[in-house]
């Protein structure tokens, strides 16, 4: 009979996976989300794997190296952002974090939260707080410039776009049912040797006892509040005592207890409110993940067109320098010749060390911002020595329309209000943040649980041989072995029932007075919050507009000042050449050119970059450069690389980096 029970425990334990030797292939946790490992059937205590963060570079850089240059052109620079960005894919683990709450939440248990910052893309050279412009020329005196700092890490940092409204964390408000059922169980075997001080209640001075036992138990909560509980408990006992008219004997029960909360704790919506947040949370996991797509791709914009405003800058010095040693050539020339005096040789020569100056800077520069975008276009930034020895050769020049088509301020604000993916982020955490001050709120409630128990017992043995011939003979219901008792249970021949109240009445309730003003007050906060948001992108929306307009009028006035400046040194070079003009003179005029036309490269990148901020506060920055959030989700953009371009006649190819 022993045997019989133990064999029977074993079998459940062994069907409940206890018994199952580790093995096999475990279910993945991976991009798919939860539809890849949420509703995994099988065994509960293997863990669940993370499929590892590959670390390599995708082909599409390979296809964009030639000759040791890196050709860029703008949608490739953001495919390979979207392949390889680090940001992006950290953010591409949030989803699978907020199915996880989903799965917790499920199962009865709190939440723990999900990721809501965005990373920005560093500001790199030409951001804020660093000048493009690195010559200027202020009235008639020639300057260049030297770089104090000559490092500047907040140039290389990136920033954090918390799209968070929450001021504080929310009280857990009701305690939820334990929706996962679970199985506890116990076996004991015993021997146990009693003196007795009184022998007539056993007929023995001494007492022995072998005792074998064993229970198990089922929980199960459910959305109500209910909560069921199933016990089954069997004893199985042989002893040495005379008075007992059964021995050896098993007694075995089976009961229900059902516990329903009738105010604290009652309500299918109150019971399910984690599992409502954990299916916001995932709605806003995904809206953070487009932010954060769409961070990337206005900072690739931005770092594309810097460089290429830092490269033409690198030809307008060129061209500056240039232009000196043409000018030292033709003094040294008349200089040689008698007709002009040895000082404006000096002159000529001073103008070419300060070409080169500013030559060398603009050069650092360019490499400083291609140090950047290798870093924010790769997944190991320079440590491949061919993507560290690259020089990247932008493809595409900056766009500047003819005319710029804005649409009116009221519509641009309308539609980043319907589009921007932190607003509909801070609409749901909004929503979230109701649904968890209705827990907060039952708490208020008295603790009124109804409680309901069914019983079945069973008892059955044999006659126990030492009963002595003045013993009382057993019932005849109770002769036989354990399926005897068994039996007894299933037809109810013993049942116990009972119902009845439990009352838990604080008399202050302070707790959860002071929890629920507390959630309150944060619920007022995150409303503020958001209203900030929402401000927060009209003004975004209305700065960019005025940016765009700004940079555009800067842009056309700088294109007219630099046209008007060669053709005042074309005169002044006629002057000069019949003698009508000086060194000086022609050096300043050759000095204002190479300034208008810098000037004129920074006003084209400050026009772009108005426009992408401007795409940015509306958020229409992925439609607008063709990205496909789907595409980026899986880390594979289809679109073909873009042609590496024949080398201009003549052009030599970049130097590559030391």
């Amino acid at each position: 009979m022993t045997n019989t029970r133990l064999g029977s425990a074993l079998l459940l334990l062994t069907a409940l996976g206890l018994g199952q030797q580790p093995g096999g292939q475990m279910p993945r946790i991976g991009g798919a989300g939860a539809g890849e490992w949420m509703n995994v059937r099988g065994n509960p205590y293997r863990a669940r794997s993370v499929t590892p963060i590959p670390f390599e570079n995708s082909s599409r850089i390979e296809s964009l190296l030639r000759g040791g240059n890196l050709y860029l052109s703008l949608p490739d620079a953001i495919a390979l952002a979207l392949e390889n960005n680090l940001d992006v894919e950290s953010q591409r683990l949030a989803p699978g974090m907020a199915d996880s709450d989903l799965l917790r939440a499920r199962g009865g248990g709190q939440l723990r939260g999900v990721a809501l910052t965005a990373t920005l893309l560093p500001a790199g050279v030409g951001g804020p707080a660093s000048p493009l412009l690195n010559s200027a020329t202020p009235g008639f005196t020639v300057t260049n410039s030297i770089a104090a700092n000559v490092t500047n890490a907040a140039l290389l940092s990136e920033a954090q776009n918390n799209l968070s409204i929450s001021t504080g964390t929310f009280s857990s408000g009701a305690a939820l049912p334990a929706y996962d059922p679970a199985i506890a169980g116990q076996l004991n075997w015993q021997h146990q040797t009693t003196p007795q001080a009184n022998p007539f209640i056993t007929g023995a001075s001494l007492l022995l006892t072998r005792m074998t036992s064993g229970n198990a138990g089922l929980v199960q909560g459910f959305s109500p509040g209910t909560q069921i509980a199933a016990s089954f408990s069997s004893t199985a006992q042989n002893n040495n005592s005379i008075r007992s008219t059964l021995n050896p004997f098993s007694n075995s029960s089976f009961g229900l207890t059902l516990t329903q909360p009738l105010l604290r704790g009652f309500g299918v919506r109150l019971n399910r409110r984690f599992i409502r947040i954990a299916q916001n949370n995932r709605k806003v996991s995904d809206l953070v993940f487009r932010q954060q797509v769409i961070e990337t791709v206005s900072g690739i914009a931005r770092l594309y067109y810097d460089l290429v405003s830092l490269d033409e800058d690198v030809r307008v010095k060129r061209q500056t320098l240039a232009l000196a040693q043409r000018l030292y050539e033709d003094n040294r020339v008349q200089v040689e010749q008698g007709t002009m005096a040895s000082i404006e040789l000096v002159r000529a020569q001073a103008l070419i060390a300060a070409s080169r100056q500013d030559l060398v800077n603009s050069e650092g520069l360019a490499r400083e911002q291609e140090l950047v975008l290798k870093s924010v276009l790769t997944r190991r930034g320079t440590a491949d020595p061919v993507i560290r020895a690259a020089r990247i050769v932008p493809t595409d020049p900056i766009p500047i329309p003819a005319q710029e088509q804005v649409q009116p301020v009221q519509d641009l604000v309308a539609l980043a209000l319907k589009t921007r993916p932190d607003l509909a982020s801070a609409n749901l955490q909004l929503a979230s943040s109701e649904i968890t001050l209705e827990g907060s709120r039952n708490q208020l409630l008295p603790d009124i649980e109804f409680i309901a128990t069914a019983t079945n017992s069973g008892l059955a043995g044999q006659v126990n041989p030492l009963l002595g011939t003045g013993g009382t003979p057993p019932d005849a219901a109770f002769l036989g072995g354990y399926g005897t008792a068994l039996a007894q249970i299933l037809r109810r021949n013993y049942p116990t029932y009972g119902v009845g109240l439990q009352i838990n009445l604080p008399l202050r309730n302070r707790v959860a007075q002071a929890d629920y003003v507390r959630d309150l007050l944060q619920l007022r906060q995150s409303e503020i919050r958001r209203q900030q948001m929402e401000n927060q992108a009209r003004l975004e929306v209305e700065d960019a507009l005025v940016a765009l307009q700004r940079s555009r009028a800067a842009y056309d006035a700088a294109v007219e000042t630099r046209v008007y400046q060669e053709q005042s040194l074309a005169a002044e070079q006629e002057r000069f050449a019949v003698g009508l003009s000086t060194t000086f003179l022609l050096i300043q005029y050759q000095s204002m050119l190479a300034q208008a036309r810098s000037t004129e490269v920074a006003a084209r990148g400050a026009c772009a970059k108005a426009l992408v901020a401007l795409e940015r506060a509306t958020g229409r920055t992925l439609e607008d450069y063709g990205v496909s959030i789907e595409e980026a989700w899986r880390g594979q953009v289809s679109r073909s690389p873009t042609p590496i371009p024949p080398e201009p006649p003549g052009e030599p190819a970049a130097t590559p980096a030391q």
